[in-house]
């Protein structure tokens, strides 16, 4: 059962909350059978045939499924290693890529858990969900802004805040708990196990940048937060994108009265702590920097940053299409994708600027 997803009231609270509470039986032998299996595959390398670790496994591709869904099915299988890369976008981030049949299973298992848990996610969270992500926050954050701040005639104070090293610093024995509160298929249990357990930053914590579930346990981790935060403080305007958050309120003292239990929370029941060189206490006058742009009281722009950083990149794919690196569509998309950042913000010259690279 899905909840559209509409920023206005979706479901009583009651609801919410008795649909949270009730544990799901019999997943795992729903979720390995063949058909399923082939499906996962599908969806798995799609837009990715040129790659190598799918053209290896396509080579003897029947085989290596019917494999798969033995090794499942008699709950033989063991999750691989990982291959490490680095990329810079603009921060440096370690990615982690598993084997090509992990990711099929991680295909799998996220087909689930977003199944179970979608339902349950505050309206206000947006990392990696259908029909949310990053736009559907910006809207929503305007929104809230002028509830908040009653259509702009007011000024009002917002905490933005980051969750420090969160990837590194999710513990596996603490999310298999909530995940347990949830769950009560202990094979499909063992194999969210099996996954988590095959990465660790730290001994027992940590989720790999890279893998599919990643996103979802991650999200089910904060959902925690999530929870706490509106039905224990009772905080009306919140959201949360991953690990980023932003609540507002009337003064300064009431914020800083909320950071405190939200600090602690996040400490005794997750392990985690705020970044303390990134919360930010400000009027909603400066704007507020969330999800990429800056939000202010009549318009939004695109942040400096992100700015700066797109023209670098704009450069580099002008340069490589000029040099025959990639083709015109490749450059093509890359403006598209940019324009399609730009329509929601304010910025006509960063516009133009994209439109005439």
């Amino acid at each position: 059962m899905r909840f559209p997803v509409k920023q206005k009231k979706l479901v009583n609270q009651r609801y919410i909350k008795l649909i949270a509470m009730k544990r799901v039986h019999k997943i795992y032998d729903k979720i390995i059978n063949l058909e399923n299996i082939f499906s996962a595959w599908k969806n798995f390398q799609s837009g990715k045939a040129d790659k190598i670790a799918v053209q290896g496994f396509r080579h003897n591709l029947e085989n290596n499924l019917f494999r798969l869904a033995e090794d499942l099915k008699n709950r033989r299988y063991r999750h691989g290693g990982y291959e490490k890369f680095i990329i810079t976008d603009p921060k440096i981030r370690i990615i982690n890529k598993a084997e090509a049949r992990d990711r099929i299973v991680h295909t799998l298992v996220a087909r689930e858990l977003e199944e179970i848990y979608q339902p349950i996610f505050i309206v206000n969270s947006y990392a990696c969900q259908q029909g949310r992500g990053i736009h559907k926050a910006l809207k929503d954050l305007i929104i809230m802004s002028r509830r908040q701040s009653e259509n702009n005639t007011k000024n009002f104070w917002f905490i933005k805040c980051d969750v420090r090293k969160f990837f590194d610093n999710i513990g596996h024995e603490e999310l298999l708990l909530i995940l347990q509160n949830k769950i009560a298929d202990n094979d499909f249990l063992r194999l969210l196990a099996e996954i988590i357990k095959s990465y660790s930053q730290a001994p027992g914590r940590g989720l790999p940048l890279g893998n599919y579930t990643s996103q979802w346990l991650a999200n089910i981790y904060l959902n925690e937060l999530d929870y706490f935060i509106k039905q224990e403080l009772k905080i009306k305007h919140y959201l949360c994108y991953a690990d980023d958050f932003v609540i507002m309120a009337e003064s300064r003292e009431s914020l800083m009265a909320n950071l405190a239990p939200i600090q602690e929370f996040l400490w005794q029941k997750l392990g985690l702590k705020t970044h303390e060189d990134k919360i930010i206490v400000k009027k909603y006058s400066a704007g507020i920097d969330f999800v990429g742009y800056r939000v202010l009281p009549h318009y939004v722009v695109v942040r400096k940053r992100f700015a700066k950083r797109m023209l670098k990149n704009l450069d580099k794919t002008h340069l490589a299409w000029q040099a025959g690196e990639q083709s015109y569509r490749q450059y093509y998309e890359t403006i598209n994708s940019y324009l399609g950042w730009l329509e929601h913000s304010a910025g006509h010259k960063l516009t133009n600027r994209v439109i005439y690279q």
